[in-house]
This record gives structure tokens, sequence and C-alpha cells, in this order.
């Protein structure tokens, strides 16, 4: 055991805690980077892996990071004790993914349990996300990990005998059928309370559109309240705690560009189990730059969620839907939310692909729950919207969410600089690429910046003719829009023929 001085480091790291010792008394010592340490004060203590200075740091001092001093409440000057202690166990299971071993229970159980004690670096968890992604995970695994994901995270315990949910695997730019589903499920007195992303590669997510109307981060006592208040609600499931193992996976996963099938799989499922959910309805959106670009792709994963699905009594059904474009007009937080409440209020500018996809999975669920004969689930769910009470739902989510639910979609403002992208020449729309769209979005501002985005004028199969608008990008920054522009001309998004 040593005791050190606590210097602040104020810088944030993020994944495991690290400290940071002196170099020279690393060396005496046999402290090496990456070592792990117990780093205690009074009676706190986490275990954190070991980084060398010799310029900041003297030899009776220990760098303490911004998350280490503020889990262990340190102030400059306190003093620290430090003691080495070896890798996790969990690390040889890792090893042994890697050796294109099939792991067993206990052994994913032991991964993921110090996956969310902070005990695994980056280095080490980009080598379980990457033995997962070249040997991949069989069914048995994908399960183990499943259920230790959801043990090992909170849970939304509302005592109801049907819950349903939805899920898209996502890739589609716009595509807000969330924030349409929830308040037509729930005015029909069926729960369905909704965990959603933020944006990670995408101009926006559910949670940051739904974040231009109301809060979205509560604790799970908080949002227990909302759902019994309301039947539903849309928040960011990152906030709630509800599957910490996987939060910490997909921050690696994201930066790799991997997305393992096992991992994927069981992120989702375990998210649906942590709600109680007993009735998922999966959109599978297929295209050319979707993140399913096949039929035969789609089916693969519909037969996987079915036979995950399986194992936990979860009635699920799976929709292959068209991915070929966005969905929606609006690409940006306030675009989409704009394109939401239009549609909920039924004014003539919303845009009717959102409806049609939005009627169709909520009548596809209202049938899987029971509420529905088999072909009369769209019937029921397109009522809601034309008689207003989905919109009327949406207004008491939004008002127990703590947002305001007399908000006019005019009122949310977007940026001031514009641009717009004008057809070439006459013809038809044949394509229209939404990586691209996306990467342009991102550029002029969106999903941090709310008023930034694009407005999509003309959609796929539309006739033009040569200098009419196609989509307007908007942005705060007139850097962001030049950006934007030039990616615009780079990236030319829209074929006509």
């Amino acid at each position: 055991m040593f005791r050190l001085i606590a210097k602040l480091i104020d810088v944030e790291t993020g994944g495991m805690p690290v400290i940071s010792l002196n170099e020279s008394f690393a060396k005496e010592n046999d402290f090496h980077g990456m070592d792990r340490v117990v780093v205690r004060f009074k009676n706190r203590y986490l275990v954190a892996a070991v980084d060398t200075s010799e310029k900041m740091l003297s030899k009776n001092e220990i760098g303490l990071f911004e998350d280490v001093w503020k889990k262990l409440k340190v102030k400059n000057g306190d003093e620290i004790e430090i003691t080495p202690v070896g890798k996790p166990e969990s690390t040889k299971y890792i090893r042994k993914k890697m050796d294109r071993e099939e792991l067993f229970d206990k052994e994913i159980r032991s991964i993921v349990k110090d996956i969310v004690d902070e005990k695994l670096t980056d280095v080490e968890l980009a080598a379980f996300v990457s033995a997962a992604y070249m040997e991949g995970l069989s069914m048995e695994e994908t399960s183990s990990l499943t259920k230790a994901i959801v043990e090992t995270g909170g849970r939304l315990r509302l005592k109801k005998k049907i819950i349903a949910d939805k899920h898209s695997i996502g890739g589609v730019p716009g595509n807000r059928v969330t924030m349409i589903l929830v308040p037509i499920i729930a005015s029909l007195g069926i729960t369905i309370p909704k965990t959603s992303s933020r944006a990670i590669t995408s101009p926006s997510g559910t949670a940051d559109t739904m974040e231009v109307l109301a809060n979205v981060s509560f604790s799970i006592d908080e949002l227990t309240e909302i759902v019994k208040k309301t039947n539903g609600c849309i928040v960011w499931g990152g906030a709630i705690n509800l599957a910490a193992a996987d939060d910490k996976l997909i921050r690696i996963r994201h930066p790799l560009s991997l997305d393992p099938e096992g991992l994927m799989l069981a992120s989702v499922m375990a998210k649906k189990i942590a709600v109680g959910a007993t009735h998922v309805i999966f959109d599978l959106p297929i295209g050319q730059e979707a993140k399913l670009q096949s039929l035969g792709e789609a089916r693969h994963l519909e037969r996987e969620f079915k036979r995950l699905a399986e194992r936990f009594k979860m009635k699920i059904e799976t929709l292959i839907t068209d991915g070929n474009e966005p969905i929606g007009n609006g690409i940006g937080p306030n675009l989409e939310a704009r394109d939401v409440l239009w549609l909920l209020k039924k004014d003539r500018r919303a845009p009717l692909d959102l409806r049609r996809k939005s009627v169709l999975l909520a009548g596809k669920l209202l049938e899987l729950v029971g509420y529905a004969k088999e072909g009369e689930g769209e019937k029921i769910a397109d009522r809601q919207i034309e008689t207003g009470k989905a919109y009327q739902k949406m207004k008491e989510i939004i008002e127990a969410q703590g947002g305001n639910p007399n908000v006019k979609p005019e009122e949310l403002e977007l940026g001031e600089y514009t641009c717009d992208y004008e057809a070439e020449k006459y013809g038809i729309i044949a394509n229209i690429d939404n990586k691209a769209l996306a990467k342009i979005a991102r550029a002029a501002g969106s999903p941090i910046d709310n008023e930034a985005g694009i407005y999509i004028h003309k959609h796929y199969g539309t006739k033009v003719k040569s200098g009419e608008k196609i989509f307007t990008v908007y942005s705060r920054s007139e850097r962001r829009i030049e950006r934007a522009i030039k990616l615009m001309k780079e990236l030319n998004p829209i074929t006509i023929k």
C-alpha cells in the first residue's frame, strides 16, 4: 500500500477510471501503464488503471482525473491510498473468446459485471467487441449476454399484464414513428414505456427530437409515475441506467464502426426486458443506404430476433419496411418535432409517409397485444389520429415530462443560414442517399444544434423541373452552413433520371 498526495486533473477520461503516477516513482515501485490499483479515500474506493507522467507530478503525488475525484469526493492535498491489484478474471474469458472458443454463462456474466463495475480498460472492451465481431456469438452466448445486461442494470416494474414496445434498427433519417405510435397506443389504454436513444452517427435520435418538446431524463421512480399517469412515455434510455453494460459497449462499438450481430441482439432485447415489455413490434428497414441492404439480411435478423424472444417468453412481430429514403420531411430535432406535431394536429403540412408507417406499425402492435383483430389494427390506429385522441395523449405525455403541451410547430425555430439543393435537370428522383443526407445535416450542426438540419421538399419517385428545390439545409452558423454546402457538392445525394 502507498500513501500519496492528491493533485486534481480537470480532465474526464470516460470509461474505466484512470490515475496518474510520477514516472520515476512508478518504475521504482514496479507500476506499469494500465496496471490496476485500488484507490481509497476515507471509506470510499474504486479500481483504476495506471498512467504515468514525469513532468506533471512529483514522486509523492497522485494525479486524479475528474471522474475519479468526483466519485471519491477528493480535494487537492488530500492523502490517498493506492494498493496494486491483479487483472480481473474476466480478461481470461475475453482471451478465450478471441481464441474462438464459446463462452459459458458464468464467464459472460463475469465480463458484464466487470464492465459495469468499470474494471476493464477500453483496450480490453475493444478486444471483446472485436472478438464478438470476428467470431460471432452463438444463441446461447447471446441469451446469456442479454440476461447479464438486464441483471446488472435497473428495471422498470409496472406490474402490468401487457406492456407494449417498439424498436427500429435505424439507419433511416427522420423516421420519428415512435413519437406517433406511442400516443396512439397509450390513448387506447395500453401501457407503452418507450425508452429511446440519442443520436450517435445520425442527425437526431428519438430522444433528441423529444427533448425539443419535453424533458427526457428521469429516474426509474419518476418514470414509473409518468407511465402510471399517462400509460406512456418517450424518454432517453441512457439516463435510467436500465442497461449500463450495454451503454458502455456501445461507446466502444461506434468509434470502431463495429456492430456484431450478437451484441446488437442482446442490446435491443435487454432494453425491452428491462422495461418489462411483453409484446414488441420490430421495424427492419431495408435499402441501399440502410443498415440492412437486402431482404435476405432482414429475414435472417427476423429469425434471430424471434429465436431470442422465445427464450424470454416475449411475443414479437417483425415488419420489413422500405428504407430507401428518409421518412418524413424533417431531418434534425426541431424539423422532426414539427413533423410530429403537424401530423398529430392533422395539419396539411404533415408528412403522409410518416403517418402511413406509424399507423402500419401501431396497427400491427394493436393486433399483437390482442386489442384488434387481424387486419383491423391500422383502422383503429388511424382513427386515434383522426379523432385527435392521439394528439391529446401526446400533450399529456409532454406535460407529464415537464414540457409545454401547447407548443406550436411554428414556434420551433430553424437556423437563419440556409441553402437549397436544386434539381440539375428535368426528371424523376431515382435515388436519395440517406447516409449523405445524414452527413450534410450533421455538418450543419444537427443534433447538437436543434435548429439545424434538412427539410425535404421532394421525395423518391417525384417529378422535378430543372432548378426546383429538392431540399433545404438549415444552420445557426455561417461556418457550418459553408461546410454543409461543400459536402452537398461532394456527395451529390440526389439522383435524377
